[in-house]
């Protein structure tokens, strides 16, 4: 039997956790029957991306990314781009996509998966033609991501303490939001667009989310007094957010927004400034992940 040859992509600060043990890990525990193991280390923003352009010749079949949302969506753009098959050991300070496919938070449990090499067909999306794969958005928590990003201390405890210091002093926007053709105006928090079902750190923003059902959720997080923060988290973190006043869900597949003016978004957590005008769309089934064999 043909082995995979198989490529891993580290990045080594994602996350604020350490990884120079995973090549290790990968050497002890990948099934040299089957897969031709490699692995490479980033060494700087978008070198992921352009490391799998260099092993495009290579002909690897599978490309694994080893960091958070922001990892994934660097290594899946190329790999959704050259049709390979995307494998994930999770370990960033989130792992929102991750958590939603069940990809174990152990790296060698994670390594099983990959192992295991049980293939599904997973939606993606584009926003303003930037693909992602887990979430994207606008409002406070674009924000908060811009501020994070040149915040030396990563994680999620420095992330929590930035975001309540920032929710002191920003005001809310309103969007015009049209969705399959029907048009909603809404003064917002956050206008948060889900593949997925959560941020990460399974804070669940749209529950019944699915990555396989064609459709992308919006989800606006409606303005709200200050001392409601624990009413919204706790509606988060037992995933319970569609059964909440604060929070509305409008399903689609073709989707325009409108703001007063260029601000931050994110993309699979990562930040980006982005004009008034934004236009999201799905593209069903179209990447090819690795993911548990559940029984």
């Amino acid at each position: 039997m043909r082995k995979s040859n198989i490529l891993f992509i580290i990045n080594p600060i994602s996350g604020g956790k350490d990884k120079m043990k995973i090549p290790a890990l990968i050497d002890t525990y990948l099934d040299r029957s089957r897969f031709i193991g490699n692995y490479r280390i980033t060494e700087y923003a978008g070198h992921a991306a352009e490391i799998v352009e260099e092993t495009l010749s290579l002909d690897f079949d599978i490309i694994v990314a080893v960091g958070g949302d922001g990892t994934i969506n660097e290594v899946g753009a190329k790999v959704l781009e050259q049709k390979k098959v995307l494998g994930i050991i999770p370990f960033g300070s989130g792992n929102g996509l991750a958590r939603f496919l069940k990809i174990p938070m152990d790296p060698r449990k994670a390594l099983e998966v990959i192992n295991q090499c049980h293939i599904t067909h997973i939606d993606t999306a584009t926003f303003n033609e930037k693909v992602y794969f887990n979430m994207a958005g606008m409002g406070f928590d674009a924000h908060v991501s811009a501020v994070f990003a040149g915040n030396k201390k990563r994680g999620l405890s420095g992330y929590l303490k930035l975001g309540l210091k920032e929710m002191l002093s920003y005001k809310p926007d309103t969007y015009t939001i049209l969705v399959d053709g029907k048009s909603y105006t809404r003064k917002a928090f956050v206008v948060s667009v889900a593949n997925s079902s959560q941020y990460g750190n399974n804070a669940h923003i749209s529950p019944l989310a699915s990555v396989s059902d064609g459709l992308l959720d919006v989800c606006v997080i409606k303005n709200f007094p200050l001392y409601r923060i624990p009413v919204l988290a706790f509606y988060m973190l037992t995933a319970k957010t569609h059964h909440s006043g604060m929070v509305e869900i409008i399903k689609g597949k073709d989707i325009h927004i409108s703001r007063p003016t260029a601000a931050a978004i994110h993309i699979d957590g990562e930040p980006f400034m982005m004009g008034k005008e934004i236009d999201i769309s799905i593209k069903p089934l179209s990447l090819r992940v690795i993911v548990p064999l559940l029984s």
